[in-house]
């Protein structure tokens, strides 16, 4: 319960009293009901036998966990994904024929993160919790929020951005959003997932700065801000020993510094040591041996029948047992699993279909607008509308976050359903989706002819997923298990680009995937370019609106997009994928934009980078610092002729520090909306956490006194207002 008091000269005595009673209350109320909880729990506990508890502790089939039927403990339900439940499966993997399992498809992570507007992150969060209410779950495998630390990833577009600062406020409104619909989240990897091909295998080393300011940021507000239930351990190792039982960051950290009270289980079959699993944190042991299919045993997991043994042995003792029971019981009352009811929930309304909408129309992005290409007018006679990727639904590529979406829009449909009774549109595929495939002259010849003859061309060209779940290595890029091997674009869509804006220079390239590829053959002939990302059932009609101006696009880049994949700092100055199963993070801090800003090498497309229909002016930053605590206000103004949003951006520069900072570091922005000729005052409460720094020489978050440069812009690179003022050091 929130009680929020506007402030007022003074208070009188008697509501000062009446004020302080009822917040007291509130605190003593809540303590008196966890500690009934607990007890409930502690009885529960007491009154199983310790076949049952190690049963509660594994899983029992694809995606759910035991429970004890007698005692009224149901079993835990889990499903992917995060952005949409996934298909409906069997006890054993098999995708269940004939249920409706057509969900709302929202769109990818990235999407979200580019909205750059925490509250989308809540809205987002309500519809997967309302829908996995509706369909029996227990718990969304989501939000993923693993640092985009290389281009290649190719689990990228579920992730959210290459910032931890950023990733911080965008996770916690998922979070909520999930879990005040009374389903568990699951933040995942944790930690230091981030690449795909040898993620079962890979050691990580990076410096414990870099471990503290770039990859456990998002981690630790999902724990500390967002209340996050459950979290996944990766499958990587961390430095000598598996991150789903890892010492340092399971117990150390999530459990002891974070004080995290819910379920740590891990990625399917991430788990690999008995006795490390038991004494290192894993409470809860998810995954199947698909080579047991279709007969699997799984009284044969590491925290089933080995450890079951070891307990009546002595080996371990029970109450490291009774502890993973606790935290998987306390969970279940939080979400009225136990003596609760659970939510009816909501499945595929409009109401979620708006939203998946709404993320998309401001999850989109504009890369570059010369001659003021876009919007078009819908005056427009002929459009000759180019690539594969304008019609190819993307909603069941990917992997493991797969959604059957009820319906999906693909770019042409979108463009169709908003102007196809007045504009002529037209179709040319331009290229073929096949790994290998080269430029095909036949159908590029196929598309110029058209782009030719129309008035305008849109080409849809970048990433692909792969579409089928059983064959996601055959044309996927953006999916799990796999990374790209460069960042090229494929199937000879270069050629294919070159050739149409020759053909039509009034030609819209519209991109299409989770990140970063490389434009450098044609960039620099393109008048118009939008990132179009992965954008869920409604993305073609989103789309459509941005193009014509019905949305004026307010997306912003979360990731740096490099001109060459040698341009990126993992591959410039650290190592990717690494070798003989082991990975140096050698760029240290200097992830993103800090690389770039920092080392002066120039992007392709900054971060935080993204244009409007209209433009606004940035007018008098005043900072001002009273003790730890600074306060910087400015005013934006929509000088347009059409409305539109601005994320206002506030980076932090150090001038001189005891260790290496980065150029700049984003801590802190705000998404406002303002309509032409209106003005609002933006403020930004900064505190110690805006300044300090990991200091690895002494293991602790400094703040050194002196000079501190604020910078408010439009993206990294386009920096409007600055101060510098004084910081002192506690």
């Amino acid at each position: 319960m929130n009680y929020k008091f506007k402030s007022v000269k003074c208070w009188s005595y008697s509501a000062l009293i009446v004020a302080t009673s009822v917040l007291f209350g509130c605190t003593q109320a809540k303590e008196k009901d966890a500690s009934n909880t607990e007890e409930k729990i502690s009885r529960l506990i007491s009154e199983m036998t310790l076949e049952e508890k190690v049963g509660m502790i594994h899983g029992n089939s694809s995606f759910t966990s035991t429970g004890v039927e007698r005692l009224g403990i149901p079993e835990i339900v889990t499903s992917d994904g995060p952005h949409g439940v996934r298909v409906e499966h069997g006890r054993d993997w098999k995708v269940d024929k004939d249920v409706d399992d057509a969900a709302t498809y929202l769109p990818t992570g990235n999407t979200l993160a580019a909205t750059w507007n925490p509250e989308l992150g809540y809205a987002f969060g309500s519809v997967l919790g309302a829908e996995a209410n509706y369909r029996g779950k227990d718990v969304i495998l989501g939000p993923g929020i693993n640092i985009i630390r290389s281009p290649l990833c190719g689990r990228n577009f579920e992730y959210m951005s290459e910032d931890p600062y950023l990733i911080s406020k965008m996770v916690v409104g998922y979070i909520k959003g999930v879990q005040d619909q009374g389903i568990s989240a699951c933040v995942k990897h944790y930690a230091a997932n981030n690449e795909e091909v040898d993620r079962n295998t890979v050691d990580v080393y990076m410096s414990e700065r870099a471990l503290r300011e770039i990859y456990l940021p998002g981690f630790k507000a999902a724990v500390t801000e967002g209340d996050v239930n459950t979290v996944m351990g990766s499958y990587n190792k961390f430095r000598g020993q598996y991150a789903t039982h890892n010492d340092y960051l399971v117990n150390k950290i999530l459990k002891g510094e974070w004080n995290f009270q819910g379920v740590l289980m891990s990625d399917w079959g991430a788990v690999h040591n008995t006795i490390e699993a038991a004494k290192n944190g894993t409470d809860l042991e998810m995954g199947t041996d698909l080579s047991m299919l279709p007969n699997p045993n799984y009284n044969k997991f590491f925290m089933a029948d080995s450890l079951l043994k070891l307990v009546k042995d002595g080996k371990v003792p029970v109450s490291l047992i009774d502890e993973k029971v606790r935290r998987i019981l306390r969970i279940m009352y939080k979400t009225n699993m136990i003596d609760g009811k659970r939510p009816a929930g909501s499945f595929n309304t409009k109401e979620h279909q708006a939203t998946a909408l709404k993320v998309a129309e401001e999850g989109i992005v504009l890369l570059k607008n010369e001659g003021n290409i876009l919007p078009l007018q819908k005056s427009v006679k002929s459009i000759a509308v180019i690539g594969v990727n304008a019609d190819r639904p993307n909603s069941m590529g990917g992997g493991s976050s797969q959604v059957k979406a009820k319906y999906e829009i693909t770019p042409l449909q979108g463009l169709k359903n908003l102007v196809g009774n007045t504009t002529k549109i037209e179709y040319a595929p331009g290229y073929k989706i096949a790994r290998g495939q080269k430029a095909d002259a036949k159908l590029i010849k196929q598309a110029v002819d058209l782009a030719a003859k129309s008035e305008t061309a849109i080409l849809v060209v970048g990433w692909t997923h792969g579409y089928d779940y059983s064959k996601w290595d055959d044309n996927a890029y953006d999916a799990e298990g796999v990374d790209k091997p460069n960042m090229d674009m494929p199937f000879g869509q270069d050629e294919l680009i070159k050739a149409v804006l020759k053909a039509n220079p009034k030609t819209v390239v519209v991109l299409t995937g989770g990140g970063p590829i490389d434009v450098s053959q044609w960039i620099d002939d393109a008048k118009g370019v939008l990132e179009g990302w992965y954008a869920g059932m409604e993305g073609g009609n989103a789309l459509a609106k941005v193009i014509f101006g019905d949305v004026n696009p307010s997306g912003k880049l979360p990731m740096t997009f490099p001109k060459k994949l040698q341009d990126s700092p993992a591959h410039k100055l650290g190592e990717f994928p690494g070798k003989n199963n082991v990975v140096h993070y050698n760029e240290d801090i200097f992830v993103g934009y800090r690389y770039f800003d920092t080392y002066n090498v120039a992007p392709q497309f900054e971060f935080g980078r993204g244009l409007s229909y209209t433009t606004f002016k940035y007018d008098n930053l005043n900072v001002t610092v009273n003790g730890d605590k600074a306060t910087a206000k400015l005013t934006i103004t929509n000088t347009g002729k059409v409305a539109g949003a601005e994320v206002v951006q506030l980076y932090v520069k150090q001038e001189k520090s005891a260790l290496k900072r980065p150029e700049k570091e984003l801590k802190a922005f705000q998404k406002i909306f303002l309509k032409p000729g209106e003005s609002k005052e933006v403020v930004f409460q900064l505190n110690d956490e805006a300044f300090h720094y990991y200091n690895d020489k002494v293991n602790k978050w400094v703040v050194e006194a002196g000079n501190f440069d604020l910078l408010v812009g439009s993206s990294s690179k386009d920096i409007r207002q600055q101060k510098t003022i004084v910081y002192a050091a506690k």
